[in-house]
């Protein structure tokens, strides 16, 4: 039996950049915990392998191929989740990514592309997602910052900058779709999700974080659950750190 607490059971969640890494971690603690679910990121095929996953569990799952820094992609992914489920009840908004530059060398394009999908697109998916909740029978938005947001982040500049925007956005969205929807960010440190492939050895053992660790992928799961959960009814505008402590 689902702790009521944690009981999805009937709701539609919609989860961008869910077919790996946290999200596909979100995806699954959803779906597990009866959720029907809508996976979308650039490769359908992967998204698609996650929903065929979801759907061995019993619940209703779309896959969908989006860019999440543009906002024809996000209407049109808005457009079909509401065609085929009727309603979004929780967003996650996770989508998002930044390689490393110099800030000197940064071409503006690149500028751009890492402003488009950690700000200017999750700023489309959530306002539009959020009036049609308020127009109907409410939601939860969930934004997926990072620590970096909250500290020195040399070399992704623009990616600490863009998900500090997200921080804000939140809190300002919170505000004006209150109280029918409630908007929190969900704020991770470092996590060994496909990313830390690329760190040193040492990195993936030891970070300078209280806990002395990087996360585990499912580690992200309780907080998720948490401020989806409808017994988090007084929390909006919350940022939840989920980053191993103070560095």
């Amino acid at each position: 039996m689902l702790d009521p607490l944690f009981d999805f059971t009937g709701k539609v969640v919609l989860v961008t950049g869910g077919s790996r890494g946290l999200g596909y971690q979100m995806v699954r603690a959803f779906a597990q915990r009866g959720a029907d679910l809508i996976i979308a990121s650039r490769k359908l095929e992967n998204c698609e392998q996650v929903a065929e996953e979801c759907r061995t569990m019993g619940r209703r799952a779309m896959a969908f191929s989006f860019h999440a820094g543009r906002w024809a992609d996000c209407d049109a992914l808005i457009e079909a989740a509401y065609a085929q489920f009727g309603r979004v009840d929780i967003l996650v908004n996770n989508a998002g990514m930044s390689p490393a530059c110099p800030s000197h060398e940064l071409p503006e394009s690149l500028f751009d592309s890492v402003l488009n999908l950690n700000f200017k697109g999750p700023f489309r998916m959530a306002s539009q997602i959020a009036h049609r909740m308020s127009q109907g029978a409410g939601g939860c938005i969930i934004n997926v910052s990072s620590s970096g947001s909250l500290m020195a982040l040399p070399l992704v500049v623009p990616y600490g900058a863009a998900k500090a925007a997200l921080n804000a956005m939140t809190v300002s969205l919170a505000r004006e779709y209150a109280p029918r929807v409630r908007v929190n960010t969900l704020c991770p440190g470092p996590f060994l999700t496909d990313i830390a492939q690329a760190w040193e050895e040492d990195k993936r053992e030891h970070q300078p974080v209280a806990l002395g660790r990087p996360g585990r992928p499912e580690e992200i799961v309780t907080a998720a659950l948490m401020l989806a959960s409808p017994a988090s009814s007084y929390t909006t505008g919350a940022l939840v750190q989920v980053d191993g402590g103070p560095r």
